[in-house]
């Protein structure tokens, strides 16, 4: 049976004069938790006790701290070695605490270096202002603030996700989907029963890539907590990413809709800036060698872009696609195609795909035709070629 190990459990009349002032500053349940075992390990009861107090004061109806709290008071009789040692017996609710315990203190020790990326981040165009990232091997929300095109850590967030764990594939299976995703909307607590606390914010789940291998459901969002909860356990919901009430409504206010992109993955990795510069660099070369080779209208090199195992969103074959395509731009001078607004991300749950959306800008002469196009290339025999590709 897993369980949580306070450390060096304190032992009273043998207290350190290590002193933990509350501070307005770090008043998270996460800092206060990392505080109350930072004052066990140093064999000071008091000021474990203090930081608990705080801890329930501040968050009354955190079910966690009040457990870590009955355990304090406890070791004034006898040692305690383990979470919930005031328990009875041994329970699905304690168990579901422990677990909480293990991931909020697990994330904030390893919280990551601000100054690395995640690497699924690779392009955000200039008006996203915020991306989400959930790590749900860490049960953590990520939110980078998009500075210049380059993501900054702004803040992190405990996060429940589905029962029975992530990679949703139907209806009803209590799974957390993985992909790239957008906020759609923003559903005030109003319009909403209790269960599902200050707000909700929905996902377009199922995607196209969701929908071209077969995923199906609906009704994924990331919600609060009802009124009387603070926090659910790490595996608790039906598939969506559930918050504290605080918590969302801080995502609440800097989400826009349709334009804030939700990355779900099993476990997000970070890399340096320069390892993030690289790989951005190399995304956007072959983006950059597709619009070329639209641009100059050889149909032959076109095509080497597009893999063999190719569908359209109409599942028409791309030859005679861009064949069409082709046929209405030849004979048509001071021709030019950009690429504009691009956002690129690896897709989570493939080594080696990745998302392009973005706005291809036709001009011919006076005349300016415009069409959002959204690709998810991957990497077959050591090439990047588009496997689907659609309007939007």
């Amino acid at each position: 049976m897993l369980t949580i190990v306070y450390a060096h459990a304190a032992v009273p009349g043998k207290e350190s004069k290590l002193h933990l002032p509350v501070s307005s500053q770090h008043t998270s349940p996460d800092s206060l938790l990392n505080q109350i075992y930072q004052a066990m390990a140093a064999n000071n009861l008091r000021a474990a006790e203090e930081k608990a107090d705080a801890l329930v004061a501040a968050f009354p109806n955190f079910r966690l701290g009040h457990l870590i709290r009955g355990d304090l008071l406890l070791m004034h009789t006898r040692p305690v070695a383990a979470l919930g040692a005031a328990y009875a017996q041994e329970n699905e609710k304690l168990q579901e605490l422990r677990a909480e315990a293990r991931a909020r203190l697990h994330s904030i020790r390893k919280r990551p270096d601000p100054t690395l990326i995640p690497r699924a981040l690779l392009m955000l165009r200039g008006d996203q202002k915020h991306v989400l990232v959930a790590d749900t091997k860490r049960s953590r929300l990520y939110v980078y603030e998009n500075q210049g095109g380059q993501p900054k850590l702004l803040a992190d967030y405990y996060v429940s996700q589905g029962k029975l764990g992530i990679d949703k594939l139907k209806e009803g299976d209590r799974k957390t989907p993985l992909g790239v995703y957008y906020i759609t909307a923003r559903i005030p607590s109003s319009r909403l029963p209790d269960f599902y606390g200050s707000g909700a914010l929905p996902i377009n789940y199922p995607n196209e890539w969701d929908k071209r291998t077969g995923r199906g459901g609906s009704g994924i969002w990331l919600h609060g907590t009802p009124t009387d909860t603070f926090s659910r356990p790490p595996l608790a919901s039906e598939g969506c990413l559930v918050l504290t009430n605080p918590d969302l409504q801080a995502l609440y206010k800097l989400v826009d809709i349709n334009n804030t992109p939700v990355v779900i993955s099993s476990q997000v990795e970070f890399v340096t800036k320069e390892t993030w510069s690289k790989e951005r660099r190399h995304a956007a070369q072959f983006f950059e060698g597709w619009r070329r080779d639209f641009e100059s209208r050889d149909l032959k090199n076109l095509l080497t872009h597009y893999s063999s195992q190719f569908t359209s969103a109409n599942g028409t074959r791309i030859a005679s696609e861009l064949g069409k395509q082709m046929a209405t731009l030849q004979g048509k001078k001071n021709m030019s195609i950009s690429l504009q607004d691009m956002s690129i991300f690896y897709y989570p749950g493939f080594s080696d795909m990745i998302v392009g959306t973005f706005t291809t800008v036709v001009k011919v002469g006076s005349r300016k035709d415009t069409t959002r196009l959204r690709q998810f290339w991957i990497k077959d025999k050591g090439r990047w070629t588009i496997l689907h590709e659609l309007r939007l």
